[in-house]
């Protein structure tokens, strides 16, 4: 044990400063790319305050992509620790943060929002936040009982509430005939563009507390992928424990869903990527995860930037679109 715990914090600090590198990349990346051009040295200069860019370039970049591009990092870091917890609960590395219905149930509440006429921020959002969580009481009283969080039972479950909240969403669609259907539809596909400070901040103080509580838990996890007999062996309380792990990545993943919509494959492809590289040990995956994520997203929100010849796309159109075949491809390699 003493032997391994040096060997954990090498590893845990190689990829720290890796994975900060990339990310200040992307950062800088996002924040000098955008639909209105790219300026990377006026960029630079205004950001280290050597020197003020023109007014109207010095707006796009504090106010429009500079919330955007931190938006995207929290986005992805708690989809990808999301999927990261879910696939060592479930034991399934197929899983992911929408598999429990989280992100069909925010999307109820964000419809309901926008049909009803509240304002994007903070209407919508609380709207969308309110539906995951009522989806996520339903999910523990139908999983309450002798059989709680069992893995089988808590998957089944999911997939049936996620079915029914996406046949609820598709009718709330269908009875939607104004130019209110374009907002819903742009929501449901991952929309990054209406970030501003207020919702950064908001998301920031969700986010941090339960990565700090995943990171703090993630030796656990190590065990829990040993099997139920030896945690339980080893003195955890697998309902307690799975319980914690459960509610605080939901509330995580649904706060994401309700600034921006779902977003989906990050939480599918990223740890299964990083396992690959990094290994198995969720003490060096849960940073791996925490930084890959962020600017993963980041980059995929580029993408949806820059790729249009104008205006541009939901960022979760691209994170599909990449993640998708690549989720593919990651399979046949380790199969």
């Amino acid at each position: 044990m003493k032997t391994q715990r040096p060997r954990v914090l090498k590893r845990i600090w190689i990829i720290l400063i890796l994975g900060i590198s990339v990310l200040a990349v992307t950062m800088v990346l996002g924040i000098s790319v955008g639909s209105t051009g790219s300026n990377f040295k006026e960029t630079l200069f205004s950001l280290a305050g050597i020197e003020k860019a023109d007014a109207m370039l010095e707006t796009i970049i504090w106010r429009i992509r500079l919330p955007r591009v931190f938006l995207a990092m929290l986005v992805g870091a708690a989809l990808s620790l999301g999927g990261l917890v879910f696939q060592a609960l479930l034991r399934n590395p197929l899983a992911e943060p929408y598999i429990l219905g989280i992100s069909s149930g925010s999307g109820i509440g964000a419809i309901i929002g926008i049909l009803t006429g509240m304002s994007p921020f903070p209407g919508v959002s609380l709207a969308a936040f309110v539906g995951s969580m009522a989806t996520l009481l339903l999910l523990l009283f139908m999983t309450s009982g002798k059989t709680m969080l069992k893995k089988n039972i808590l998957l089944l479950s999911g997939v049936m509430v996620n079915a029914f909240c996406g046949a609820f969403i598709m009718f709330l669609i269908s009875i939607t005939q104004d130019d209110r259907l374009h907002n819903i539809i742009f929501w449901l596909m991952g929309d990054l563009s209406m970030a501003d400070l207020p919702q950064v901040w908001l998301l920031t103080a969700v986010v941090v507390p339960c990565t700090v509580l995943i990171f703090c838990l993630s030796n656990t996890m190590n065990l829990f992928l040993m099997g139920k007999e030896l945690a339980q062996t080893m003195g955890v309380n697998i309902k307690v424990i799975t319980a914690i792990l459960l509610v605080a990545t939901s509330i995580m993943v649904s706060a994401t869903v309700a600034a921006c919509g779902p977003i989906g494959f990050v939480g599918l492809v990223i740890p299964h990527l990083l396992r690959l590289v990094v290994g198995p040990d969720h003490r060096v995956l849960v940073p791996a995860c925490l930084l890959g994520g962020s600017a993963y997203v980041v980059l995929c929100d580029i993408l949806a930037r820059t790729l249009p010849e104008q205006g541009e796309m939901p960022a979760g159109v691209v994170t599909a679109m990449i993640g998708a075949p690549l989720f593919i491809i990651l399979l046949k390699k380790s199969s």
